[in-house]
């Protein structure tokens, strides 16, 4: 049996473009066969990228929707191989369908599907690296980047056999992502942060408040990617609280916005008390 699509990705048939994206670039991420060396993440990885390919297509999920795997299988009746009508009952529509059966000389079978790299490459915005095989003939070098530089986006120099070159790294790139400039390849090694973390183009702050605060609230300075901002935390406040600042997250490194950040709210529980502190906590039976 063929792994279902929605599945695949961790989603029901209801998910929308933007779940799609984002379920694909955290499956992407974790099984991509350069970070993931379990014996099985190179075929997770194929399945994976040809889950996106469909789904991230209108035409080819409603075909997918309707008629499952079939509509993309050479050998049924009605198949949309070679961009021959595919009839449903709303009427005909065309859509262009890559398969390792469209002749060629590709020496690697993606089972179906256009190269599972290539579509990793498009999506974070690498441009196509063609085949496998012929991707490994461009040199690919590593370069480190702090975790602002990424998400912020900056101008680097690297030597490159002995040659001075610049390179500009677009925002919003993530650790493991390759990008291709013209005849080599840097390899992205993101370096983490001791502020934030990421999901997706989401980040996650942890911010400790004090027993007092969250009883009363405040307003705090919580560090967002450009400079500290206010933010006013209610009254009653309970631990382990989001506070969700839209906007302020990672750039998506295709251009399709930004990301949110989330403060996540802690309490700090001190271990050291006076007597007197002790006391008034005692009246007020905390």
């Amino acid at each position: 049996m063929k792994p279902d699509f929605y599945e695949t990705l961790g989603l029901s048939k209801g998910a929308t473009s933007a779940d799609i994206k984002s379920a694909y670039r955290k499956k992407a991420m974790e099984f991509h066969p350069d970070r993931n060396k379990s014996p099985d993440a190179e075929e997770k990885f194929k399945e994976i990228n040809g889950a996106y390919e469909v789904l991230s297509n209108p035409q080819k999920k409603q075909a997918y929707d309707q008629f499952g795997h079939a509509a993309f299988d050479p050998s049924s009746a009605g198949s949309n191989f070679g961009g021959h009508t595919y009839t449903q009952q709303n009427g005909p529509f065309n859509f262009t369908w890559q398969s390792s059966q469209r002749g060629g000389n590709d020496d690697f079978d993606f089972g179906g599907f256009s190269n599972p790299f290539d579509v990793f490459e498009q999506f974070f915005g690498g441009g196509g690296m063609g085949q496998q095989s012929r991707s490994r003939q461009v040199p690919t070098y590593k370069i480190k980047l702090s975790f602002i530089d990424a998400a912020n986006g900056c101008k680097k120099e690297i030597v490159l056999d002995g040659e001075h070159r610049k390179v500009t790294i677009p925002a919003g790139v993530d650790d493991g992502q390759r990008i291709k400039f013209g005849d080599f390849i840097l390899y992205i090694d993101v370096l983490p942060d001791k502020i934030f973390t990421r999901e997706g183009n989401n980040l996650f702050v942890n911010q400790d408040i004090t027993l007092v605060q969250a009883i009363l609230g405040d307003e705090l300075s919580v560090p967002t990617l450009d400079k500290p901002l206010k933010i006013r935390i209610k009254p009653g406040t309970q631990p382990g609280t989001l506070i969700r600042l839209r906007g302020h997250g990672i750039t998506d490194v295709q251009g399709f916005g930004k990301g949110d950040l989330y403060i996540r709210l802690n309490l700090f529980i001190p271990t050291k008390l006076t007597t007197r502190q002790k006391e008034l906590i005692k009246e007020l039976g905390l």
